[in-house]
C-alpha cells in the first residue's frame, strides 16, 4: 500500500510527473520482476520507495531501472562516499547533532519545494571530511522520500551556507572526490532537484565551483544561484521554515536537529536493513561499457 495524495499534490503529480493512480501497482509489480530477475542485485522492494523512485523519473520504467541499477552498483564503487558513515552508529548521529545538514520544516501553507541546508563549516576538518556531509545526506533522504510526499512530487532546493569554511575545508575537495560525490547526489538519488542557492562564499571557492559545474548536467547549472548572505534568498525561502538562527520562524536548529536524530533512530530496523542491499558485481551480466555509460546519462534531474 502507499499512502494517498492531497487532491492538490495529486494534480501537480499527474500534469508534471504523469502519475497515473490506476497504473501505480502495475507500475510497482513491474519494477519488482525485473529487481528479481538481476542477479547482481539486492534491493529494496518497499512499495512506497519504489514509488518516490518512479516520481523522481517520471514514470520512466526504463529510467527508474538505471536509478536503481547506479544507486546500488554506488555501494561498490564509491564506498568512500555511500559507506563512510554508517546510519545505524552512534558516529552518524553525533555528526547530525553537528548541524552540517538540516533538513528544513515542511511549510505550513502553500506548495514549495522541500528545502534542505547544508553549513560544510559547521564540521571540524581535523576529525570529519566534505564526503560525510553526501554520506550523510544519501541517508537521510531515504527517510525524508518515504514520509513527504511534497519532496517526492515537488522536488528539493538545496541551500549552501558557506560560514566558517576554511582552506582545509576546500582541499578536502579534490576532483576525484568531487565527482563521486556528485554521481551519488545527482544521479543515483531519487530527487527531483529544483535548484541549489549558495552565500556566505569564502575566497578560493571559485575553484572548486569550477570543478563542481564540469560535472553538473545543464539543469543543475542553470539553477544554481549564488547570493550573498542570507538575506537575499529569502525571496526563494518561506520565512517560516527558516531556523531562527538565520531570521526565519521554523524553530531554532537545535529543534530541528533533535527531530531529525529522533527519525534516524525510528528508522533504524530500516538502516539494518538498507546495510545489506547492494550490487555483487562479480554476477552482473556483462555489457558494453558504452551501454552503460549511454543509460547513466540518460538519468536527468528535474
Amino acid at each position: 500500500m502507499v499512502r494517498e495524495l492531497t487532491p492538490e499534490l495529486a494534480k501537480i503529480a499527474k500534469e508534471e510527473l504523469n502519475e497515473n493512480p490506476k497504473q501505480i501497482l502495475n507500475d510497482l509489480n513491474q519494477i519488482k520482476e525485473w529487481i528479481s530477475k538481476q542477479h547482481h542485485l539486492k534491493a529494496r522492494t518497499d512499495d512506497q520507495w519504489l514509488l518516490a523512485l518512479l516520481r523522481g523519473c517520471k514514470f520512466s520504467l526504463e529510467k527508474v531501472k538505471v536509478k536503481i541499477d547506479f544507486y546500488y552498483s554506488l555501494r561498490s564503487s564509491a564506498p568512500e562516499i555511500t559507506l563512510r558513515l554508517k546510519p545505524t552508529q552512534p558516529e552518524f548521529l553525533d555528526f547530525i547533532r553537528i548541524g552540517t545538514i538540516v533538513i528544513l520544516p515542511k511549510p505550513k501553507t502553500g506548495l514549495n519545494p522541500r528545502m534542505i541546508l547544508i553549513r560544510p563549516g559547521m564540521y571540524d576538518p581535523q576529525v570529519n571530511s566534505v564526503a560525510d556531509v553526501m554520506c550523510a545526506l544519501y541517508y537521510l533522504v531515504q527517510i525524508l522520500l518515504m514520509e513527504d510526499d511534497t519532496s517526492t512530487i515537488l522536488g528539493t532546493k538545496v541551500l549552501v551556507d558557506y560560514e566558517g569554511v576554511t582552506m582545509t575545508h576546500l582541499t578536502q575537495a579534490n576532483p576525484s572526490l568531487l565527482r563521486k560525490m556528485i554521481l551519488v547526489g545527482q544521479d543515483s538519488l531519487p530527487l527531483r532537484l529544483r535548484g541549489s542557492h549558495h552565500f556566505n562564499l569564502p575566497t578560493g571557492i571559485e575553484i572548486i565551483f569550477t570543478l563542481i559545474s564540469g560535472f553538473l548536467n545543464e539543469k543543475a547549472k542553470q539553477r544554481l544561484r549564488i547570493h550573498k548572505n542570507v538575506d537575499d534568498i529569502l525571496e526563494f525561502v518561506p520565512k517560516e521554515i527558516l531556523p531562527t538562527e538565520y531570521g526565519g520562524d521554523g524553530g531554532s536548529l537545535r529543534e530541528i536537529l533533535d527531530h531529525w536524530v529522533s527519525k534516524i533512530v525510528e528508522y533504524k530496523t530500516w538502516m539494518q536493513q538498507e546495510e545489506q542491499f547492494g550490487s555483487d558485481e562479480s554476477r552482473r551480466i556483462k555489457i558494453s561499457s558504452d551501454e552503460v555509460v549511454g543509460s547513466f546519462r540518460s538519468l536527468d534531474i528535474d
